[in-house]
Protein backbone atom coordinates (compact mmCIF):
# COMPACT_ATOMS: atom_id res chain seq x y z
CA UNK A 1 0.00 0.00 0.00
CA UNK A 2 1.62 3.37 -1.21
CA UNK A 3 1.05 5.05 1.56
CA UNK A 4 2.87 3.26 4.13
CA UNK A 5 6.27 4.02 5.19
CA UNK A 6 8.57 1.54 7.52
CA UNK A 7 11.42 1.91 9.65
CA UNK A 8 10.75 -1.14 11.09
CA UNK A 9 13.94 -3.63 10.72
CA UNK A 10 13.49 -6.99 8.44
CA UNK A 11 13.39 -9.64 11.00
CA UNK A 12 10.87 -7.51 12.98
CA UNK A 13 8.85 -6.51 10.07
CA UNK A 14 9.24 -10.48 9.04
CA UNK A 15 7.48 -11.03 12.87
CA UNK A 16 4.76 -8.39 12.42
CA UNK A 17 3.84 -9.71 9.38
CA UNK A 18 3.57 -13.43 10.60
CA UNK A 19 1.06 -11.98 13.37
CA UNK A 20 -0.51 -10.03 10.23
CA UNK A 21 -1.31 -13.16 8.24
CA UNK A 22 -2.30 -15.33 11.47
CA UNK A 23 -5.20 -12.88 11.97
CA UNK A 24 -6.21 -12.90 8.54
CA UNK A 25 -5.77 -9.50 8.14
CA UNK A 26 -5.49 -8.72 4.52
CA UNK A 27 -3.93 -5.75 2.45
CA UNK A 28 -7.54 -5.12 1.13
CA UNK A 29 -8.90 -5.02 5.12
CA UNK A 30 -6.02 -2.37 5.67
CA UNK A 31 -7.21 -0.47 2.79
CA UNK A 32 -11.07 -0.55 3.62
CA UNK A 33 -9.87 0.83 7.54
CA UNK A 34 -8.07 3.38 5.46
CA UNK A 35 -10.08 4.68 3.00
CA UNK A 36 -12.71 4.37 6.05
CA UNK A 37 -10.60 6.74 8.30
CA UNK A 38 -10.44 9.45 5.16
CA UNK A 39 -14.02 9.53 4.67
CA UNK A 40 -13.87 10.52 8.60
CA UNK A 41 -11.22 12.80 8.64
CA UNK A 42 -12.87 14.58 5.78
CA UNK A 43 -15.67 14.98 8.17
CA UNK A 44 -13.83 16.43 10.67
CA UNK A 45 -14.57 20.05 12.38
CA UNK A 46 -11.25 21.48 13.24
CA UNK A 47 -11.30 24.98 12.72
CA UNK A 48 -8.84 26.09 15.45
CA UNK A 49 -5.69 23.27 14.81
CA UNK A 50 -6.48 23.01 11.72
CA UNK A 51 -5.65 19.50 11.68
CA UNK A 52 -8.20 16.90 10.68
CA UNK A 53 -8.08 13.16 11.77
CA UNK A 54 -10.14 10.51 10.97
CA UNK A 55 -9.76 7.10 12.97
CA UNK A 56 -11.33 3.66 11.65
CA UNK A 57 -11.08 0.00 13.30
CA UNK A 58 -12.66 -3.57 12.91
CA UNK A 59 -14.15 -5.84 15.36
CA UNK A 60 -14.02 -9.19 15.86
CA UNK A 61 -17.32 -10.18 14.18
CA UNK A 62 -16.38 -8.13 11.01
CA UNK A 63 -18.06 -4.87 11.76
CA UNK A 64 -16.18 -1.34 10.42
CA UNK A 65 -16.51 1.46 12.50
CA UNK A 66 -15.13 5.43 12.34
CA UNK A 67 -14.40 8.61 13.92
CA UNK A 68 -13.59 12.19 13.36
CA UNK A 69 -11.95 14.52 15.58
CA UNK A 70 -14.52 17.72 16.61
CA UNK A 71 -12.97 20.54 17.76
CA UNK A 72 -14.36 23.31 20.57
CA UNK A 73 -13.61 26.43 21.25
CA UNK A 74 -13.12 25.58 24.86
CA UNK A 75 -10.23 23.62 23.58
CA UNK A 76 -10.35 21.18 26.64
CA UNK A 77 -13.40 19.49 25.52
CA UNK A 78 -12.86 18.50 21.82
CA UNK A 79 -12.77 15.38 21.08
CA UNK A 80 -10.39 13.34 19.39
CA UNK A 81 -10.78 10.72 16.59
CA UNK A 82 -11.33 7.77 18.41
CA UNK A 83 -13.53 8.61 20.82
CA UNK A 84 -16.04 8.96 18.23
CA UNK A 85 -15.31 5.58 16.70
CA UNK A 86 -15.65 4.06 20.40
CA UNK A 87 -18.53 5.51 21.38
CA UNK A 88 -20.42 4.32 18.10
CA UNK A 89 -18.64 0.90 18.43
CA UNK A 90 -20.00 0.62 22.05
CA UNK A 91 -23.75 2.17 21.00
CA UNK A 92 -23.56 -1.25 18.22
CA UNK A 93 -23.30 -3.29 21.81
CA UNK A 94 -19.10 -3.88 20.35
CA UNK A 95 -16.25 -4.40 21.92
CA UNK A 96 -13.36 -5.85 20.38
CA UNK A 97 -11.11 -4.42 17.91
CA UNK A 98 -8.59 -6.27 16.06
CA UNK A 99 -7.85 -4.00 13.37
CA UNK A 100 -7.14 -0.29 14.05
CA UNK A 101 -5.93 2.75 11.91
CA UNK A 102 -6.46 6.52 12.35
CA UNK A 103 -4.98 9.28 9.27
CA UNK A 104 -4.33 13.14 9.36
CA UNK A 105 -5.22 15.32 6.34
CA UNK A 106 -2.78 14.45 4.21
CA UNK A 107 -4.31 11.10 4.14
CA UNK A 108 -1.64 9.95 6.00
CA UNK A 109 -1.49 7.00 9.18
CA UNK A 110 -0.93 8.91 12.74
CA UNK A 111 -0.36 7.42 16.05
CA UNK A 112 -2.89 8.20 18.54
CA UNK A 113 -2.41 10.25 21.23
CA UNK A 114 -1.78 8.87 25.03
CA UNK A 115 -5.48 9.45 26.17
CA UNK A 116 -6.42 7.66 22.86
CA UNK A 117 -4.18 4.75 23.07
CA UNK A 118 -6.00 4.14 26.98
CA UNK A 119 -9.28 4.44 25.68
CA UNK A 120 -8.57 1.69 22.93
CA UNK A 121 -6.74 -0.61 25.15
CA UNK A 122 -9.98 -0.91 26.88
CA UNK A 123 -11.53 -2.59 23.70
CA UNK A 124 -8.20 -4.14 21.67
CA UNK A 125 -8.48 -7.54 21.42
CA UNK A 126 -4.92 -9.29 23.14
CA UNK A 127 -4.05 -9.58 19.18
CA UNK A 128 -4.99 -6.25 17.96
CA UNK A 129 -3.20 -4.77 15.03
CA UNK A 130 -2.63 -0.87 13.84
CA UNK A 131 -1.38 0.97 11.20
CA UNK A 132 1.21 3.63 12.69
CA UNK A 133 3.86 5.83 10.68
CA UNK A 134 6.31 2.75 11.18
CA UNK A 135 3.85 0.06 10.03
CA UNK A 136 1.24 -2.43 11.03
CA UNK A 137 2.70 -3.53 14.50
CA UNK A 138 0.91 -5.01 17.69
CA UNK A 139 -1.28 -2.80 19.70
CA UNK A 140 0.60 -4.02 22.38
CA UNK A 141 3.98 -2.98 21.36
CA UNK A 142 2.36 0.82 20.87
CA UNK A 143 1.05 0.76 24.34
CA UNK A 144 2.64 -1.76 26.19
CA UNK A 145 1.78 -0.93 29.98
CA UNK A 146 -1.79 -0.30 29.83
CA UNK A 147 -3.60 0.13 32.64
CA UNK A 148 -6.66 -1.65 32.82
CA UNK A 149 -9.56 -3.21 34.62
CA UNK A 150 -7.61 -5.58 36.43
CA UNK A 151 -5.11 -2.76 38.04
CA UNK A 152 -8.22 -1.47 40.01
CA UNK A 153 -8.46 -4.33 42.01
CA UNK A 154 -4.76 -3.73 43.11
CA UNK A 155 -5.78 -1.40 45.72
CA UNK A 156 -7.99 -2.71 48.64
CA UNK A 157 -10.53 0.19 48.52
CA UNK A 158 -11.44 -0.45 45.15
CA UNK A 159 -15.30 -0.79 44.58
CA UNK A 160 -14.67 -1.97 41.11
CA UNK A 161 -16.33 -5.53 40.07
CA UNK A 162 -16.32 -7.24 36.84
CA UNK A 163 -19.29 -7.35 34.71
Amino acid sequence: LRHRRSVLTSSKRSYFMSLREKMDITDQVWSELHLRAVNAMKQAYAPYSGYPVGAACLTRDGQYYSGCNVENAAYGVGLCAECGMVSDMIKDGRSEIIAFAAVNGEELPVVPCGRCRQLLSEHMTSDAMVEIPAGILPFSSVMPFSFGKTDLNEVSTSTFQEQ
